[in-house]
């Protein structure tokens, strides 16, 4: 073992902080399918840019977005519509794992690591996901119910933090959106981007990976948590760019 890697092992961060939807499961199309579906019953159509404003939006922000479109509902409705589309997609088995992300989760898990969930989804719809996951994978789940003001605020990813007792900035945060990672950079946390719908050049993330297959815990050679962690622990996010693993 050499030393730095050595070191790296003892700069393991206190917990990993997991996004939901397009990081580990692939539920963005169900979504899309459920919200294009409202806008069709009221004539209107799911455009390209409505679906690049929507991947990673906060639920409320996404339904008053709907409502400047012209869907004559309340936002409660329109969440509410929403997320029973997306659950009885579930409960069909449409939602697929993303790639890699239940052998890291485990991984994480093993090494003595904590993982906490930290979604804009309702924990109605996260819940769905953690009951299919070996018990104890999340210490804690914090989801849009639990907080007054949803991602790019940094107010989730703070309260899973001091849920478990750390420091946000002790923290890997896996995200896949843009909105996801200025939240998680807001709160501290070394926040890195999983490509996946969005292009992640323009916000602030200390790293971005093409996928976690194949993204370990600890890995010598780089491309870990634990590598990652240690060359971005208490420095600033890469401000419009960032550093691809």
């Amino acid at each position: 073992m050499t030393g730095v890697f050595a070191d790296s092992l003892r700069q393991a961060p206190a917990a990993v902080l997991w996004d939901l939807d397009g990081t580990i499961i692939d539920s963005e199309p169900l979504w899309l399918n459920t919200e294009q579906q409202m806008l069709a019953r009221y004539g209107l159509k799911l455009t390209d840019e409505v679906v690049e404003k929507m991947v990673g939006i906060d639920l409320r922000d996404g339904a008053q977005l709907f409502q400047r479109l012209g869907v004559p509902l309340t936002v409660s409705e329109i969440i509410g519509e929403w997320v029973s589309g997306v659950t009885e997609q579930m409960l069909r088995g449409e939602a697929a794992w993303r790639p890699g992300a239940r052998e890291l989760l485990a991984e994480v898990r093993a090494a003595g690591v904590r993982n906490a969930l930290v979604t804009m989804s309702t924990f109605a719809i996260a819940k769905r996901v953690t009951d299919l996951l070996p018990a104890g994978t999340f210490d804690t789940v914090v989801a849009r119910d639990h907080v007054t003001r949803g991602k790019p605020h940094p107010d989730a990813y703070l309260m899973a933090a001091e849920q478990l007792g750390v420091s946000a900035a002790d923290c890997l945060a896996f995200e896949d959106s843009r909105t996801g990672l200025t939240a998680a950079s807001a709160a501290g946390a070394v926040s890195v981007g999983v490509k996946h719908l969005q292009e992640l050049h323009d916000v602030p993330a200390h790293a971005v990976i093409p996928s976690l297959l194949g993204f370990g815990f600890a890995d010598p050679q780089g491309g870990s948590v634990l590598s990652v962690f240690a060359a971005n622990y208490k420095r600033e996010p890469h401000p419009g760019g960032y550093c691809e693993v």
